[in-house]
Parts: structure tokens; sequence; C-alpha cells
């Protein structure tokens, strides 16, 4: 024993004595010990797996289907690790096979490194030898080094204490020096952790180094090979944090729920990755399984969150990345199971926890990271995930009380760069409105830091173009517009040309439709393609928003093909006709565009004529009509071209819109050119505001557009660059400039609120969160007994009819509507199939479709043209699909427009193919 103790074995001699006093397993682990490691026979371990990722990019040379088969035969791998090794080498090569070999052995427990000296040593790779452990090629291992070669210099891993504390020659080492090492080893653990970084030597962003690449490990091998054996008493995770991040991290990193609040671009991703890794890896030592669940807001931030968890985290964990589009989506049950890291939309897990048949629990997860967690309020999905957490968890203080056992939830992180004040207007309400968002996440802490030295300076302008002298082209559709509402007796409280007038007529049509009103419904439809053209004229091109108006005329007169139009039909095509002239006339007049648009081009050009080597931009605008306009604009100008200015354009997923959407896929297209540099300028709605993580971006344009404190915070976080620039365009007196200063207030009162509540009494906070928890379970409850008395207040088929949108004509009785996969809502009776026509939709697959249909073939009323929904092919059945806005329900007096099926409490039957196929085959029998 005392002759096994003494040899110089590495940090572990129990494994190889074990191994010959029993049968040899494959793996010989903690179980073969008497007792678990000491915290010092850890700390070597530590030591040497960071060795081991130091030293990678000169083992990687080695000769592997030698060294794999040697590390076989001494047990450091399993016969599933060799195989593996193996298949990876003939694959993509030995470099690829070393990679894999060295990330099963580190897995290993404490003592393979002595094992692995002995395999390299067994290999003949003694340069590897000798760099590993300090020694010249050739000495032997068990040779102290010349003793000019200080323990600060040599890299010596023998020098290192083991568990019986022996120096190299075996003799047992003073306590006293052993408490000194100790000492140092803490302070060079605190070292490193100060100057903890996540950029490289050279200072690139560590987003640009894939350590799991098929490149090297680190980007200069020599130098790294020189690095004193202190340092390697590092974390283990490859990821290592700046001294802010680390800050933020502890609690998480400590098992406690908590928000990383950090501004947009410092690396909040990156400190959720190194969180997830730590809480695996410490799982994983556990012998316990480990499930991290990553939601995010928007289907564009699952693949963008995959790839930056993958970077780090692949090769030692299993990810897999699940949306809305994804084929996956109805198995995340299976999903989970199967992998350590799911990335997801928070709608995906929301309806997995609501399954009660094939879902999952709370419990079969262990940590949930919430991306932009400042959406974590009433309403929200992210709130509806939560406030299920929040009833486990009282579920539990009940449990405990009773002496029952608890079920198991997970660790709660959120990320958020603006929790926001809300609609505070003092520090004590924006207080209120932060607790509350720390209540529905379960946070114990609210994690700010200073990034110090890498903070970004960015440069903020604001430019206010002076409103136009002349508006001949806005004065015509002002004219055309009085017009309209006296003809429609309808008087609008607000003014022309702005969101507030749509919103007011939007509200106009739904009543007239409702009261049977078509006149005054039909000139609400004109208004608000007439206002919709007036904020283009204002912000955009005349000529775009001449275009908006021709195109819509066009649309209605081929609706009206072969219909008896009405009176209010030739009034209003007679205006558009008796004012066309003027408007196309005006739209050529360059002397009459807005000056708002010329200070974007200024500023576009000065950007892309400048000094900048390479220039990325990114143009928020309010609606996705200004969007498109604006992405024509930059193409149809010579000027930008010759900038090499290539736009594009980025809007939302959503049919809220007259604008046809953007697919998941089409969203994630545009963002992969923007990131390739195909695309140098984004032309985008608020829906690229938030997440995405774009680090070439210098240049951020609000353009014409000012939201909220928090918009500003995450559109001004897109431009990631080094002296990037935030600019807001405007027109005088539109109160641009003045809501901008109004959200740097509230920017400045959201900091001072953060602190307050940082700064709060511990029994204070706790009892705040509390109360705001019962709070949101109780109108969890509320929102439940709602829903209760609305399924208890389903409708039978037979109560409702529906009644054309645009004329009298009752289209068909509830009784007669079928639903086909719980989506689907078709009428197949020949009474229905007589009121409507079918027509071809022309822009089908050039990209150009309204919102409202994309089917090849579309339904509208016989009478007076109005869409009806289109017509979809189920098993080669032609099904005529209604759509619910197309329709005004009555319910006997009652009347009312819905924008969803799901808004109407009915219970229709299933579809019956069966029935309806037999009637089209019809009982023919001749022979086939």
């Amino acid at each position: 024993m005392e002759t096994t103790q003494a040899s110089n074995r590495g940090f572990i001699w129990h494994a190889p004595f074990c191994s010959t006093q029993a049968p040899k397993p494959r793996f010989i682990g903690h179980i073969t010990m008497e007792k678990l490691p000491s915290p010092s026979l850890e700390a070597e371990n530590d030591c040497c797996v960071k060795l081991i990722e130091i030293m990678g990019p000169s083992l990687l040379a080695m000769k592997t289907t030698d060294v794999c088969e040697t590390c076989y035969q001494s047990n450091l791998i399993t016969e599933l690790d060799r195989q593996n090794i193996l298949a990876e080498t003939t694959n993509n090569g030995p470099m690829a096979g070393a990679r894999l070999l060295l990330h099963r052995i580190v897995l290993r427990p404490p003592g393979w490194f002595s094992d692995f000296l002995e395999v390299l040593n067994k290999t003949e790779h003694a340069d590897l030898v000798a760099e590993l452990t300090g020694t010249k090629p050739g000495q032997a291992a068990d040779e102290s080094p010349p003793e000019s070669s200080s323990s600060d210099e040599s890299t010596g891993l023998q020098e290192e204490p083991q568990e019986e504390e022996r120096d190299g020659e075996g003799e047992r080492k003073d306590p006293g020096e052993k408490e000194q090492r100790e000492e140092k080893q803490e302070e060079v653990q605190e070292e490193v952790q100060k100057r903890g970084t996540l950029t490289t030597e050279g200072g690139d962003n560590i987003n640009d180094v894939d350590l799991y690449s098929g490149g090297d490990m680190l980007e200069d091998p020599e130098k790294e090979s020189s690095v004193a054996p202190d340092a390697c008493v590092a974390p283990k995770v490859c990821l290592t944090l700046r001294p802010y991040q680390l800050t933020v991290a502890q609690p998480a990193l400590q098992g406690a729920n908590s928000i990383v609040c950090l501004p947009t671009g410092s690396g909040k991703t990156c400190v959720a990755v190194y969180v997830a890794k730590e809480h695996l890896d410490r799982r994983r030592q556990q012998g316990a399984p480990g499930k991290t669940v990553v939601i995010v807001n928007k289907v564009v931030l699952v693949e963008q969150h995959f790839m930056e968890f993958g970077k780090y985290l692949k090769e030692d964990y299993r990810l897999d990345q699940v949306s809305g589009d994804s084929p996956n989506r109805q198995a995340f049950a299976n999903t989970l199971t199967g992998h350590d890291i799911i990335i997801c939309t928070a709608q995906i897990l929301l309806n997995a926890l609501l399954d009660t048949e094939d879902g999952i629990s709370l419990s079969d997860i262990t940590l949930l990271v919430v991306d932009e967690c400042h959406h974590t309020h009433k309403g929200d999905v992210y709130q509806q995930i939560m406030v299920h957490y929040l009833g486990h968890k009282m579920a539990n203080m009940k449990r405990k009380k009773m002496g029952k056992d608890v079920t198991l939830l997970p660790q709660i992180l959120g990320l958020t760069a603006s929790p926001g004040v809300g609609k505070a207007k003092n520090r004590e309400k924006a207080q209120k409105h932060i607790i509350k968002i720390c209540a529905n996440l379960d946070a114990s802490v609210l994690m700010t830091a200073p990034l110090g030295e890498h903070s970004q300076d960015r440069q903020k302008k604001t430019i206010m173009a002076k409103r136009r002298t002349q508006d001949p082209f806005g004065d015509v559709i002002r004219h055309v517009m009085q017009s309209i509402q006296e003809h429609a007796q309808l008087k609008p409280s607000v003014e022309t040309g702005t969101q507030r007038y749509e919103q007011w007529v939007v509200e106009e049509e739904k009543h007239a439709a409702k009261d049977g009103n078509q006149r005054r419904r039909a000139c609400a439809e004109y208004l608000r393609q007439y206002n919709e053209a007036l904020i283009l004229s204002n912000t955009i091109r005349m000529c775009d928003a001449y275009r908006l108006l021709s195109s819509f005329y066009h649309q209605e007169r081929r609706k009206k093909e072969g219909i008896t139009q009405t009176d209010t039909d030739n009034f209003l095509f007679k205006l558009f006709d008796d004012s066309q002239r003027r408007l196309e006339d005006f739209s050529k007049q360059p002397e009459y565009e807005n000056n708002v648009l010329s200070e974007l081009r200024t500023v576009i050009l000065k950007k892309f004529s400048g000094p900048d080597e390479e220039v990325r931009g990114i143009i928020f605008t309010e609606t996705r009509l200004s969007a498109q306009a604006l992405h024509s604009w930059v193409q149809e100008n010579g000027k930008f071209a010759d900038m090499e200015v290539r736009s594009s354009y980025l809007i939302g997923a959503g049919d809220q819109s007259a604008v046809k959407p953007m697919t998941a896929s089409e969203q994630r297209d545009a963002i992969r050119k923007f990131n390739s540099g195909e695309v140098n300028l984004l032309i985008a709605t608020t829906v690229a505001e938030e997440g995405l993580d774009i680090q070439k971006c210098n240049i951020v344009i609000r353009y014409c557009l000012v939201t909220s404190e928090i918009a500003m915070i995450q559109a001004r976080g897109r431009g990631r660059a080094d002296g990037s620039s935030y600019i807001v365009i405007g027109v005088e007196g539109s109160g641009v400039a003045e809501r901008e200063r109004l959200n740097e207030w509230k920017e400045n009162l959201m900091q001072r609120a953060i602190q307050g509540v940082q700064q709060m009494e511990e029994a204070t906070y706790k009892d705040k969160v509390m109360g705001d928890q019962l709070e949101a379970l109780m109108e969890k409850k509320l929102r439940q007994r709602k829903s209760d008395e609305r399924v208890r207040r389903i409708l039978p088929p037979s109560a409702v009819k529906f009644r054309c949108r645009g004329c009298e004509v009752v289209a068909c009785e509830g009784t007669d509507i079928e639903v086909i996969e719980d989506a689907h809502h078709v009428n197949l009776t020949e009474d229905f199939r007589s009121k409507f026509n079918i027509n071809a939709n022309s822009s089908y697959g050039d990209g150009e479709m309204t919102a409202h249909c994309e089917a090849e073939k579309y339904m509208s009323c016989k009478k007076c043209g109005e869409f009806w929904g289109p017509e979809m092919c189920h098993r080669l059945l032609e099904c005529p699909c209604l759509s619910i806005r197309g329709f005004v329900v009555m319910q006997g007096d009652r009347r009312e427009t819905l924008e969803s099926w799901t808004d109407l409490p009915v219970q229709f039957p299933e579809f019956n193919y069966c029935a309806h196929a037999s009637e089209f085959v019809g009982d023919e029998t001749e022979d086939i």
C-alpha cells in the first residue's frame, strides 16, 4: 500500500489499485471508492480539466486511433466511446476524433489524468507528456524538475498536492505549506474570476469564436501552452464571463431564482449559457437528470438562441428547437425526454403544460430560462406559464405544513434589458411595476452590474424635419375624405392621417356592419384606405400613396364585376375617378415631397459614404406598408445603388394587417441575409426591436416612430458595433421629439426604481412579492370562472346564423357548418354554394396577395362581392372554408362581428368525410 501511495500515479491512485482487487469493469467511477473525493482532490481534477482545454490544440495532433485503443485497454473510455471516437475519426478526420476523445476522458472521475499520461507514453507521445507535465522530453515522470523551475513557472502537475499531501518525492508535506498552497489557490481562483472575460486575448468577441468548430480550440496554441498551472483553477465551463456577467450570474449559479438585467448587447445570453452548463454539469455529477428549457417570445429568436447555446454546449449535451412551424411541436414531451436543452416559443411550452394527455409537468424541467422576461405581465403567455408555476409553489407551501412531499419545480432565470415602468409617473409606482415582474417570475433577486470598460458609447441624435409648406397631394386626399364622411354622416373626433383615426374608423366599420348600415360600413372601409395613403404621403412618397389607392380601387372594381352596384359604390368610385388625375400628377412633382424623407436620405448616404469599413443599419418604421414602401424607395434610388446600399424588409407574421404577413421562414431568411452582409440595410417594424443579435449593426434609425421606453431601449440596443449611432427622425410638431424625451425620462426613472427595489429590506421585498403572487393567482381564478361560465353558455349550432358582412344576404345556418381538424370551418351544402362565386386568385404565388387570402381560389358573395373565405382541398374534396371576418353572426336579435372563430361560443360537429365523399362519388357501378 505504501509503495502504491508513494509512486507518482497522479491524483487518484485508488482507481488502479481497486482494479487489481476485483474483476475489471469498463467504468471505474466514484462507486468503486469507499468515500467521495476530498475538496482538494476535486480542485486538482478541475485543474487537469482546464489544462486539457488549454493544451487542446497540441493534443489534437495525437495519433488518435492508437491513443483511443490504448485508452480503451486502460479503462479510460467505454466500448461505446471507443466506437464513437473511431467512427468520428473515419468520418471527419483524426482531429475530430481526438476532440471527441478528450471530451470523453475529462468526464471520468478524478484519477484519469495520470492514466492518460501513461497512455500518451505508451503511444510514443513523449512530447505531449512533456508539455502536460512541464518536464523535458525524455525526463521520467517521477523525476523532480530542476530546482530552478519554481512551482509558479512549471506546469508540472505532479507538483500539485495529492489526497495524502505528498510531494513529488513521496514525502509528506508540512501542514503549513498545505495551508499556504490552499490560500494561494483561492487567491488565483478570485483573480481568474476578476479577469474572466468573454473575449479572446485579441479582443475579439466570443460570439465570433466557435469552441466546437472544426478548427483549433484556441487561436494561439503556443501562447496558451505557456499559461501558469495555477490559472487552471477556473470554472470548468469553457465559456468564462466578464466580471459584471459573473456578478449578475452568482444567484443563479447558487440555484436561486433571479432576473438578470443588463443593457442590450452586453451578453445576457452568454450568462444564460454559462448558468445552464453549470446547472447541467452539477446535475450530472449528482447523478440526477437535468432539463433546461429556454423560452422566447418570437419564432425568429428560437433558431438564434439554439445556435448560441449549441455553440458551447452541443458537444456535451443534446439540444433541440421547437416552434410553431417545427414538425416536432406536437410531441414536446418526447422531445424533452430525448434532449437536455430545449429552445422553444413560450406558446409551445404552455400548450405542453396544459395538455393533460401527452403533455409535461413543470417537475420535468429543472431550469427554465425566460428571455425578454419583461413580457411576464397580465395576459401574456409568459405570465400564464408562471401563474402555472406559482400555483404549484403555493400548493407546495401547504404540503410542507402538512408534512407531505412537495412537487419539484424548476429554477427560474429571467433575462431582460428593460423591465420598464408601465404607466408609472413616479418612483414608487415604478418600483411597484418592477416588483410585480419579480413576483411573476418568483425571483428572489434582481441583478444588475455596471459594465465598466465594456460599456458601449452610442451616439444619439434627433433630427426634426420642417413641415411641408405646400401639400397639394394631401389636400386632395383630405378633401375626398371629407366628402365621404359627409356622405356617411360620420363625424370623427381625431385628426386624419394618424393611427388614432385608423382606430376610430375601424370601430365605425364594425358598428355599421352589426347594424346593417351598408352605406356607412362601405364608407368606413374606404376612409381607412385613404387614411393609410395620407400616412404614407406624410412619411414616405406621394407615389407610394397613389399606388396604394390605385391598387385598392382596382381590387374593388374586380370585386364588383357582374354585380349590381349600389349608390354608395357609384359615389365612391366617382370620387376616386374625379381626383385620380390630380393625385397622379402631384405624385410626380418632387417639389411637393415631404422633408422628412430627405433627412433620412441624407443620413443613409452620409453613413454609407463615411470612413466605416462596413456599414449595416436598421430602420424602424411604424407599419408594414411603410416598411415595404421604404424598401421600394431604396431600391428605386440610384444614389443608394452607387453607395452599395442593399435593402430588405422585415415585418410580422400575424395577419391583423391588410398587408400580407411574412412567414417565419421568410423572416429567418431576411435576418440571415442581414447577418451575412448580403443585405446591409434592414427596414423593419417593431418585430425586430427585441432579441435580434446582429453584432455588426452600427446604425439604428427610428423613422417617424416613437412608442414606449422599453421599445426605445430595445431598438437602440440593436446597434451592437462599437461607436454605433442611434438616430430619431421625425417631423416638427408631430410629437416625436417630445415623446422621445419622455422615454428618456422614463428610462432614468426605471434605473432609479431598480435601485430602490435592490435596496429594499428582504422582509419587505418578500412580503410585496407574496402579495403580488397571490393577486396573480386570484386573477387566474377569476379568468377561469369566466371561462367556465362561457363554456356553460356554449350554444348549439342551430342558435346562430351568418349574414354577409357586405350586404343583407343570410349566407347559411350554423347547422350547415362542420369543422376540419379543429381549425377549418367548412360548409358543403348546395344552398350555400348557390350564394357565392368562386374566383381565381390572380396574385396567387407572386408574393403580393392580400393578408386575407393565400389560396388559389376564394369565395365572394354573389350579391355584393364580399370576401367569404378561401376554397381548400381536403383529401381531394373541394371545401368552401368560411372566414368569420366576412360575416355578421346573428343570434336572435343580437348581431356581432368577430375576428376569430374561437370568439364564437358554439360547438360545431366534426367534418364527416365519408358522408361527403360518398355523396360525391355517388352510386357509380361502372367497372374500373
